[in-house]
Formats: structure tokens, C-alpha cells, sequence
């Protein structure tokens, strides 16, 4: 008798899921299709028409839209799109058109909804249907008439756990009494990242404290809380100070500083870029920039030539520049000099600084395309940008460029975007583990007691 064959206990697979795509994923993210891995995507008719709307704009959505087109064209050699094509992730694609159904509720012919009576279409013929939107209302709509929604995941960090760039510790007195010996320490009591600044307090010492800075090479030093002034100012709290160590020190290539209004976040990046350009020579020129308007829009939508535009765009720039250049006074010609010229004004500064090419405003536009060499960039307002926005900027950098990215991910314009969606939270997170970035998260506002109550309880 042959002998009786054991059963084998195969793994239950998964049922295939439906995913069903709003326009704003692809314009967010061109590599959306290739994130769902063996399951069906399906995109509206209504989405097509939306991307070809867009595919003429010079803006970040305009380029999102004809890579994502050109992604479709390549993926439609591979069969018929309204009977589905395979995917590289190992799924399928289908175009479909909306059917001629029941409105399910949903009486206006928009997108949005002919979207919507998609996805109520396939799970009547029973798909399970999932919508992908960043579109909040999209969302809503969606689980009112009974429908699964999700926001678009990927590239998202949890911004609840964002690395802050340091942590307290309690260690042993012997570490701190060797820390303020000025001794490099070869041992670090934690796991940590590079540029990772420690809070260190005595055992059993609450009086007794450092901080110390952890080098990527694993050993770590005291920071010097008492740093020389940085073109006329200097930090007010412990959080601006380890700011500044990363910002003044060039082997930390990017910089990503969150914090709200009022932590000084704009005036520490700008302070410390004066400083190395005009002072140390370490960089040709400081380059800002800033997200324009929401969308993705570029300045074309503001009035006047490029110089009026941005200067529009770039008023609270112009702000601190005014506030770092009233604290500092210009060189001076020496006291025997016979006719003393009289002081330029914080205004006339700037204008000067614009003038020899010391520091140059750009819209983020134009930015594409550059290899930027021997810089410090300032990309102002962050928060704003996709990680696929941030990574087409940060990707511009040539030899001997520093990237600053600064930003609130609580005063988000991008109606796409929030706290854990943006590029800022998204790099500041991605970029932790290498030792050309540092992090700081700034809680304190130091504008003025005014500012900081509103900031804590408005």
C-alpha cells in the first residue's frame, strides 16, 4: 500500500482588493501605481480627463500630471487598459468609464463623483472597493453612501512619533564630570542617530546636566551652550542652540528645522547663512526659496514683473533679514579716515546684499532643473511641498551645497497635505539615519510673550 500523503497547509491568500484612484494621488505622487502591490487599481475616466487638464501647467502638478501620462502610455503597450494591464508591483490596471447607473445620492456630474459611482458600481458587481483620495470631502462622501475610503499612504510618517533630534538621558556623574573636561567620549549610552543631541543628567544629580552632540563616526562632545553671538544674535533656549551647532557646522549637508511661529526657525537659518557667507566664505551665496502659492502654482499668477512678484512672496523673509541687519553694523572705514559714509539703511542692506549677488530669491520653479553648487538654500515654508516636491529640490545640490528646510507642519496651505503627508515631516524622518542630516524640533517661542500664548493656547 502505498503510503497515505500528508496534507500541506498552504498560507490563505489574501483576497484581491480594488483600489480606486482619485486624480489628486497620481498629481501627488506619479509613482502611485506601482505602491499596491498585487492587487487591481482602477482609475476613473474622469481622472484622465483631469490629468490632460493639467499636464500644460510649468508647476510641480503640471510635471506630476505628464509623467503620470507618460507612465499610462507605457503601461498600455501591455494589453487593453479597460480590460486591465499588468502592473510592475504585480497587480492590474483598468481604465474604466463611469456606467449609467443610479446616482446613488450623488446628483451633480463632477469628477469627484462620477468617481464615487465607480467604486458603488464595482462592489455592486462584488469587487471589494477601497477609494484612494487626498480629498477629504471625497472621503466623507464615499463612507456616507457606504463605501470604503483611505487617504493615500504612502510616503506618510507618523507625526505624532517625528524624530526630534534628541532625548533625555540619565547617565552616570563620571560621564558629565569627562564631558566637561572637554573629552571626546568613544562610547555613546544609547542608540542614537548621527547629529543626535543628548540631554544628559547625574544619577541621583537633578543640578548636575550637559548636552552633548553625537558625531556619525559614534562618539560624542559637550556643545558649548555659551556660543559666540551669530550675526548679532544669539540662541535663547537649548533647543535654538543645537539648531545652530548643525547649522554653522558645514559637514551636515541638510537641515531640517521644524518648529511654529516664533521659534526662530527662518532667523536662525538666515543668521547663520549671513555668517558663513559673508563672514567665513565658506559658500558663494544664500539662495530662498518658498512655495509660491498652494497648488503648486507658480509666481506667473502674481502681479508684476519676477522681481515684484517675489518680493511679495518673500515679505517675511525680508522681515527677519531687516531684524539680523539692525542688530549687525556694516564694516566701517577706520577712525582717521577723513569723511565717515554715512550708514546704509537695514533696507539699503538688503538691496545690497541683492545687488552683489550675495543672496539671491528664487520661486521654487526655477529651481528645477539647476545644479546648484557652493550654496546655502533656505527652502522656507516646506511644510507645503510633497516628498516628491522636496526630493526634486534637495536632488539639485552640487558639491559644497548646505539645504535648509524649515517649516510648521501645523499651518499647511496644501489641502493634500498634513502633518504626516508633507515633505518636511516626510525628510525629516527618511533622513535621520544618515550623517550629512540633522534635525531639530523647536517647541519654545521666543517672538515675544504675545506670540508665544497664542501659540500655545489659540
Amino acid at each position: 500500500m502505498p503510503p497515505k500523503k500528508t496534507a500541506v497547509r498552504r498560507k490563505k491568500k489574501q483576497p484581491v482588493k480594488t483600489f480606486v484612484l482619485d486624480t489628486n494621488v497620481l498629481l501627488h505622487s506619479p509613482v502611485a501605481l506601482d505602491v499596491f502591490d498585487d492587487n487591481q487599481v482602477v482609475l476613473p475616466m474622469a481622472v484622465l480627463e483631469e490629468l490632460d487638464k493639467f499636464k500644460t501647467q510649468s508647476s510641480e502638478l503640471g510635471r506630476n500630471a505628464r509623467e503620470s501620462i507618460r507612465k499610462l502610455d507605457a503601461l498600455r503597450t501591455g494589453g487593453k487598459l479597460a480590460k486591465g494591464v499588468p502592473l510592475p508591483s504585480g497587480g492590474t490596471l483598468r481604465v474604466l468609464v463611469t456606467p449609467e447607473i443610479e446616482k446613488a445620492g450623488l446628483e451633480e456630474d463632477t469628477p469627484d463623483n462620477a468617481l464615487i459611482r465607480l467604486a458603488y458600481w464595482l462592489g455592486r458587481q462584488g469587487e471589494r472597493v477601497i477609494i484612494v483620495s487626498m480629498d477629504i470631502n471625497v472621503r466623507v462622501k464615499a463612507n456616507a453612501i457606504g463605501l470604503e475610503a483611505e487617504d493615500f499612504e504612502h510616503e506618510k510618517v507618523n507625526f505624532d512619533e517625528l524624530y526630534s533630534g534628541y532625548q533625555e538621558m540619565v547617565v552616570p556623574r563620571s560621564v558629565i564630570e569627562r564631558l566637561y573636561d572637554g573629552q571626546v567620549l568613544a562610547s555613546v549610552p544609547a542608540k542614537c542617530h548621527p547629529n543626535m543631541f543628548l540631554h544628559l543628567t547625574a544619577a541621583g544629580e537633578d543640578d548636575l546636566k550637559a548636552i552633548a552632540r553625537v558625531f556619525p563616526d559614534g562618539t560624542m562632545s559637550e556643545i558649548n551652550l555659551a556660543i559666540d553671538t551669530v550675526y548679532g544674535i544669539q540662541s535663547r533656549n537649548v533647543e535654538q542652540r543645537m539648531a545652530l551647532e548643525l547649522l554653522m557646522d558645514p559637514a551636515v549637508s541638510i537641515v531640517t528645522l521644524v518648529g511654529q511661529a516664533g521659534t526662530g526657525k527662518t532667523l536662525l537659518a538666515l543668521a547663520a547663512g549671513l555668517h558663513l557667507v559673508q563672514r567665513e566664505h565658506l559658500y558663494d551665496r544664500i539662495l530662498v526659496s518658498r512655495p509660491i502659492v498652494p497648488l503648486g502654482k507658480d509666481i506667473g499668477y502674481l502681479p508684476g514683473d519676477k522681481e515684484e512678484k517675489l518680493s511679495h512672496w518673500m515679505e517675511p523673509i525680508f522681515d527677519n533679514l531687516d531684524y539680523l541687519l539692525r542688530k549687525t553694523q556694516p564694516d566701517q572705514p577706520p577712525a582717521g579716515a577723513k569723511k565717515q559714509p554715512r550708514l546704509l539703511t537695514p533696507q539699503e542692506r538688503i538691496a545690497q546684499l541683492l545687488d552683489n549677488d550675495t543672496l539671491e530669491l528664487e520661486a521654487l520653479t526655477y529651481i528645477r532643473g539647476r545644479s546648484i553648487s557652493r550654496q546655502y538654500i533656505i527652502i522656507d515654508e516646506a511644510q507645503n511641498l510633497t516628498p516628491h516636491e522636496v526630493k526634486t529640490v534637495v536632488s539639485r545640490a552640487g558639491e559644497g551645497t548646505k539645504v535648509i528646510l524649515t517649516g510648521d507642519p501645523y499651518q499647511i496651505d496644501n489641502p493634500y497635505l498634513d502633518a504626516s503627508s508633507n515633505g518636511l515631516t516626510y525628510a525629516a524622518e527618511r533622513l535621520k539615519v544618515l550623517p550629512l542630516h540633522g534635525h531639530i524640533t523647536l517647541h519654545q517661542s521666543e517672538r515675544s510673550l504675545l506670540a508665544a500664548a497664542a501659540a500655545k493656547h489659540l
